[in-house]
């Protein structure tokens, strides 16, 4: 590139010639000079800030501080407040663990000072000699989301733990296990046995109770009432169905309570022993079936010690 200097001053005008080099050169002076510029002015400006008279450069370099100070407090205060919602919500997850282990606890038969869940496990120890270090703003919120995490796992695999406990126990509670009526003993047993009209050996398919008329008649588990009538051979008989295939039996009731379709609970009155049917006398004939096979019914009751 050529630049002509004319003047005055000079007999005829001048021409320079400058070169890439050249112009690179100047580019890279200027570049510096400006840094250092300005480098130095943020130096005097710190060092020397309560010594400097213009008001508008104090000003102007306050303004700059609070504008930092300002972006700094209020990402500190987003983070806080969002810190501050997860926490409450790991809290609520925590008040959720601490009900279902409870009752996991008492579903498993645990006694309940075994393991205290309101309350926080005990810790201790001699004071480490190897130096302590601060955790950082960013660790701790790192640890907060493990934490969050574990929580979230620890509940679903909690949740499902207690569902499927509760419906063993339903389950449980479904099978007729408790004494139709209030006895200690059988007066006929099940299995085979000498038919009392016949003399012959037969298959006694349930048990027998024997009991005053009018003695109260329970269900052993709650269910739907299937049958409720009178039978040539049962008398008045009742079914009840209990679900996953399990039905009890009651006969030769003296009068029965309840209607067919009628839900039953665990230990309702349903009728009252008697001496209907095919019978030599007042007792409550009792029988469980799975599937519509008769099943022996000690394996389910619960004899009143």
């Amino acid at each position: 590139m050529n630049v002509i200097l004319i003047s005055n001053n000079l007999p005829k005008a001048k021409t320079l010639t400058l070169t890439g080099t050249h112009l690179v050169l100047l580019a890279a002076g200027f570049f510096l000079a400006s840094v250092l510029l300005a480098i130095g002015l943020n130096y005097l400006s710190l060092r020397y800030a309560d010594k400097i008279d213009s008001p508008s450069l104090r000003s102007l370099v306050l303004s700059v501080q609070q504008e930092e100070h300002q972006k700094t407090q209020s990402y500190l205060r987003d983070s806080l407040n969002a810190m501050a919602v997860r926490m409450g919500q790991m809290q609520a997850q925590l008040l959720r663990l601490d009900s279902v282990g409870a009752r996991l606890a008492e579903l498993s038969g645990i006694k309940p000072q075994e393991f205290l869940f309101n309350q926080s496990p005990g810790q201790g120890g001699t004071l480490s000699t190897l130096p302590s270090q601060d955790i950082s703003f960013a660790e701790f919120n790192h640890r907060i989301q493990e934490l969050s995490y574990m929580l979230d796992d620890r509940t679903d695999k909690l949740g499902a733990l207690d569902s499927m406990m509760m419906q063993d126990r339903l389950k449980k509670k479904m099978l007729p296990s408790v004494m139709p009526v209030n006895t200690k003993w059988y007066s006929s047993g099940f299995g085979v046995r000498i038919d009392p009209f016949s003399g012959k050996r037969v298959f006694h398919e349930g048990v027998d109770f024997s009991a005053a008329i009018g003695t109260p008649i329970v269900a052993a588990a709650g269910g739907v009432v299937v049958y409720s009538d009178h039978h040539p051979e049962y008398g008045n008989m009742i079914d009840v169905d209990h679900g996953n295939d399990f039905v009890s039996r009651y006969a030769h009731a003296s009068k029965r309570l309840v209607k067919l379709g009628q839900v039953v609970v665990r230990g309702q009155k349903i009728a009252e022993v008697g001496s209907t049917g095919r019978s030599t006398g007042p007792h409550l004939h009792f029988e469980v079936r799975h599937k519509g096979s008769p099943q022996n019914p000690s394996r389910f009751l619960k004899m009143p010690g």
